[in-house]
């Protein structure tokens, strides 16, 4: 595992974590673990508009959580790399796991 390099990096890991404790922006970095997905079916599958659903994707994008592929007339959003994904699947597997109760 790597370790954090400097203290410099430290900001810029906050910054990604204050993307995603943002529970919208959170809803959609998890629907576009599914796959490459519109904007139009993040927004109806999250029951968002669609506006909304782009700011938010603007942001994710800027912090390179998302990216987004051309398919002709679409535009497609799915979870930037294996990086975002695996993280992820990591904390879903985290919450979900029991936990003693702290003395």
């Amino acid at each position: 595992m790597q370790t954090l390099s400097t203290e410099s990096q430290l900001p810029q890991l906050a910054d990604l974590f204050r993307l995603l404790g943002d529970p919208t922006r959170l809803r959609i970095v998890v629907a576009c673990l599914r796959g490459p997905t519109a904007v139009g079916d993040l927004a109806a599958a999250l029951d968002l508009t669609s506006t909304l659903v782009s700011h938010h994707l603007r942001l994710l994008r800027a912090a390179r959580l998302v990216k987004f592929e051309r398919r002709g007339k679409h535009v497609l959003y799915s979870t930037a790399d294996r990086h975002v994904s695996d993280m992820l699947q990591d904390m879903i597997e985290h919450i979900a796991e029991p936990h003693p109760e702290i003395a």
